[in-house]
């Protein structure tokens, strides 16, 4: 049975309004970058866990989860109140199937996320494999407005370091900003924005896609898919999408 183990906060990050990041020192086991945690804080004598997903990559001793405040839940909004030094709980237990070693072998890697659902694609992307694996990543983070495109410096760093492969496409819908497309994910495959944005054609032959995030978003985008000829991976049936889905 795994334990529940005691978590400092060693930073506390607030992206806007609603959006936070906590980076914190615990003594997890070895993980899998795209992998999710359980957090936990014993509230009104009951202990309450959620499950986040670690933004840190497996080699980065700080830990990270990424976070928007649930205002009717019972656990968000008191991590949100937590500052340096405080402690939390985290599950000894790492879990998700959100991995590149779960993947068939493709040309192509799509990483497409709403909201914080783009936390596990940056532990992905810190590592190295996904650009020994893949000639060609994309990653499409979709948000309702600009105060919510978290991590920009950590993806201009990524661009900098592995600006030959990797193509970053934000996605704004509910404002206008310089350099994002102002429609959703299947939107912006179904017009073909998308794929115009970056010069990189989206099919079954050559490419892996990763849905991460809202399952409105990941619904309408597997139709959209699966129209193309690329079904669901499995692993007695190999495919195209493999999906995680955040609410």
């Amino acid at each position: 049975m795994a334990d529940w183990l005691k978590a400092t906060l060693t930073e506390k990050v607030q992206w806007s309004d609603e959006l936070y990041s906590l980076r914190f020192e615990a003594p997890l086991p070895e993980f899998k970058a795209g992998q999710f945690v359980r957090v936990g804080l014993d509230i009104d004598g009951e202990r309450v866990g959620r499950p986040y997903s670690l933004v840190n990559a497996p080699h980065e001793s700080t830990h990270e989860i990424y976070f928007n405040i649930v205002p009717e839940g019972p656990l968000s909004p008191r991590l949100a109140e937590l500052e340096k030094g405080d402690e939390f709980l985290v599950n000894s237990a790492v879990n998700g199937m959100m991995t590149l070693d779960q993947l068939p072998e493709h040309r192509h890697l799509w990483l497409l996320a709403t909201g914080t659902a783009l936390g596990p694609f940056l532990s992905i992307l810190k590592t190295e494999e996904p650009w020994s694996r893949f000639e060609r990543l994309v990653l499409c983070h979709s948000v309702r407005t600009p105060d919510d495109l978290a991590y920009q410096d950590t993806i201009m760093q990524l661009l900098e370091q592995h600006g030959d492969q990797l193509d970053f496409v934000p996605l704004v819908t509910r404002a206008e900003h310089k350099g994002a497309l102002k429609v959703r994910i299947p939107a912006a495959l179904e017009s073909g924005e998308l794929e115009q944005r970056i010069g990189l054609e989206l099919k079954a032959d050559d490419a892996h896609v990763m849905l991460c995030g809202n399952s409105d978003m990941i619904q309408d985008t597997q139709q959209l898919l699966e129209s193309r000829g690329m079904k669901r991976h499995r692993k007695r049936e190999p495919g195209h999408i493999t999906t995680e889905k955040y609410h």
